[in-house]
């Protein structure tokens, strides 16, 4: 980004300036390993007296750009060096020299979303990795409006990792020259450098096939209220997979109240009996099977439920969720990894990644009901 360079002159960890007053004259003394009581902290010349190379060659190692300038040899022995010595790079000063501070932002609309929680938990395993740090930007409202997070600090992030949920909060982030992963958004958007997306459609697909060959011909597709990509993708898929059966849609808050009132509204409602609910998340699958036991019908004797993440409140339940697991932890690890990938001049991976039906007890085969 820039910041701090120019004429500011920063030392390579390790190589202080000396005092200019005059210094006593001391007798050497061995370097204490990180191990000894009272050992000094250890530093780039430490290390590279250890394994008798320049401060030039420790840097190219531990920076991980050794390739093609240093042998594979001379770069395992720095290595063992910096580890026998305890030797932690100095990052504050390693981000004045680069004009970095390695730090990336996560956007997420919510931290009271299990789902997101995890997604942070992936991207920071793989950035303490990389010498890297995550803050955490939750939209103060959820999905709704959320104020610029660069106002006091544009100069302190690297790059910006984001949930497509929390759009309102990105409009910011848009208008920086910041690089911008999107996680679960719309590939025709080219606003991205990239963007990591799981494979909804697929998994509506295997949600819908599970139902199909349990005899299910009456939907009620739970759909979320939340305008984002990933719920118009569940209806897409959905709406396609049941090309021909009795499909109808009611939109609820992801909340387990609301969820409940809305069941009752759609359940309540002429037509058709629905035999299964796919529900666009766990919390709206929770509502759901408390609607039917407010109405005093049994899942799944009654009507299947299905949901959607697999959270813990999946298991939570009774009878526990059939429900589509999300990777959430593999979405925030290649979402770092990608914006890692950006920040280096190198391709992020490319492919959706995998979702998985799990079947558990809330759903069963279909027994036509009459109509309320």
């Amino acid at each position: 980004m820039g910041a701090f360079r120019g004429s500011t002159r920063v030392l390579e960890p390790g190589c202080e300036q000396p005092s200019t007053a005059e210094a006593p004259v001391r007798t050497p003394q061995p370097h204490p390993t990180a191990a000894e009581p009272g050992a000094a902290r250890p530093t780039s010349r430490d290390v590279a007296r250890a394994a008798g190379v320049s401060q030039a060659t420790v840097s190219l190692v531990l920076g991980d750009k050794w390739r093609g300038r240093v042998s594979a040899r001379t770069a395992e022995l720095v290595r063992g060096a910096a580890q026998e010595l305890g030797y932690r790079p100095n990052l504050a000063a390693r981000s004045l020299r680069l004009g970095s501070t390695r730090t990336a932002l996560l956007v997420v609309p919510a931290l009271t979303n299990e789902f997101f929680a995890r997604v942070y938990t992936g991207a920071a395993t793989v950035a303490a990795e990389h010498g890297f740090g995550v803050v955490l930007y939750p939209s103060p409202d959820g999905v709704g409006p959320a104020r610029d997070p660069f106002a006091s600090a544009r100069a302190a992030l690297d790059g910006v990792i984001a949930s497509s949920m929390a759009a309102e909060a990105l409009t910011a982030i848009r208008g920086s020259d910041l690089p911008l992963v999107m996680l679960d958004s719309d590939p025709a958007d080219g606003a991205a450098a990239a963007r990591v997306n799981l494979d909804i459609a697929d998994g509506m697909r295997q949600v819908t096939d599970h139902l199909l060959a349990l005899g299910h011909r009456d939907f009620l597709h739970l759909a979320s209220a939340v305008p984002s990509w990933t719920f118009d993708v569940r209806a897409e898929a959905l709406a396609r997979a049941l090309r021909g059966a009795n499909l109808r849609t009611e939109r609820s808050p992801l909340h387990v109240h609301d969820a409940l009132e809305h069941t009752v509204r759609a359940l309540a409602a002429p037509g058709p009996a629905p035999t299964a609910i796919v529900c666009d998340d766990d919390i709206l699958a929770a509502g759901a099977c408390k609607a039917a036991r407010r109405l005093g019908l049994r899942v799944p004797e009654d009507v299947s439920v299905t949901g959607f993440d697999d959270l813990a409140l999946a298991t939570a339940v009774e009878p526990e969720l059939t429900t589509l697991r999300l990777p959430a932890e593999r979405v925030g690890e290649r979402g770092m990894t990608a914006l890692l990938a950006v920040l280096a001049g190198e391709r992020p991976e490319d492919g959706d990644l995998p979702v998985e039906l799990v079947v558990r007890g809330s759903t069963g085969p279909a027994r036509p009901r009459p109509a309320p």
